[in-house]
C-alpha cells in the first residue's frame, strides 16, 4: 500500500508541475508576443529600407504572399506620396553550401533591381559568407540590372554574374534566390495586381 501511495503521489506531483509549467509558459508568451511581433516588424521594415528608395508607408502592412518551391516568398509594396516606388521581395534558396539563405531583393517600378540584402544564412565564414553586403561588393553587380535581360546565373553557366572566387556554390545559390524573387515579382505583382503595364519588365507605372 505504501508503494502504491508513493507512486500516486509522484504522478500527482508531476502532473501539478506540468500544469504549472504550462501555465507559466503561456503567461510568458502572452506577455512577450506583442514585443516579439514589434521586433519582427522592425526587422522587416529595416530590410525593406535597405533595398528600396525612400518611402512613407508601412510596407509590412501591405504584404503579398506566394507559396513557391516548398516555401513562402513575401512581397512588400512601398509607396511615397501614395505612389509606388518599388517592391521588396523576401526570397529564399535551399541550395546554399550551408543550406537555406534568406534575402531581401528590392525591385523598382521598371523591374530593375535596386539593392539586395542578406537576412540570414549559414555559409562558410571567409568564403560563402561574402554574399553579405558588408563583407564584399559581390552583390553590387546586381544593382540597376533588370532580370528581363540580365541572366541570373554565373558566367561559367552562361549567365551574366561574376561568381565569388572559391565560392561557386554560394554564388549560384544567391542567383537562385534572386531569380525566385523576380519570378514572383514579375508574375504575381507586375501582372496580377496591375501596377505595371508589362509583365516582362515595365518601364512605366499605370496612372
Amino acid at each position: 500500500m505504501a508503494k502504491e501511495s508513493s507512486f500516486k503521489n509522484m504522478v500527482i506531483t508531476l502532473l501539478v508541475i506540468t500544469l504549472i509549467s504550462s501555465a507559466l509558459l503561456g503567461g510568458v508568451y502572452e506577455l512577450t508576443k506583442d514585443a516579439i511581433a514589434a521586433v519582427k516588424i522592425r526587422k522587416i521594415n529595416n530590410g525593406i529600407s535597405n533595398v528600396l528608395p525612400a518611402f512613407d508607408n508601412n510596407p509590412s502592412e501591405n504584404v503579398h504572399k506566394k507559396f513557391i518551391d516548398g516555401d513562402t516568398v513575401y512581397v512588400y509594396t512601398a509607396t511615397k506620396d501614395e505612389k509606388i516606388v518599388g517592391s521588396a521581395v523576401q526570397t529564399f534558396t535551399n541550395t546554399g553550401y550551408g543550406g537555406k539563405i534568406v534575402m531581401m531583393v528590392g525591385f523598382l517600378t521598371n523591374g530593375e533591381i535596386n539593392k539586395i540584402d542578406v537576412i540570414s544564412h549559414s555559409e562558410t565564414p571567409g568564403l560563402g559568407d561574402k554574399i553579405e553586403p558588408k563583407k564584399t561588393d559581390f552583390n553590387v553587380q546586381f544593382n540597376g540590372k533588370n532580370p528581363k535581360d540580365y541572366k541570373l546565373a554565373i558566367r561559367k553557366e552562361g549567365g551574366d554574374v561574376d561568381a565569388m572566387s572559391g565560392s561557386t556554390v554560394s554564388s549560384k545559390a544567391f542567383c537562385d534566390a534572386v531569380a525566385r524573387a523576380y519570378k514572383v515579382f514579375r508574375e504575381d505583382i507586375m501582372k496580377d495586381q496591375g501596377k505595371w503595364d508589362d509583365v516582362s519588365g515595365a518601364t512605366q507605372q499605370k496612372k
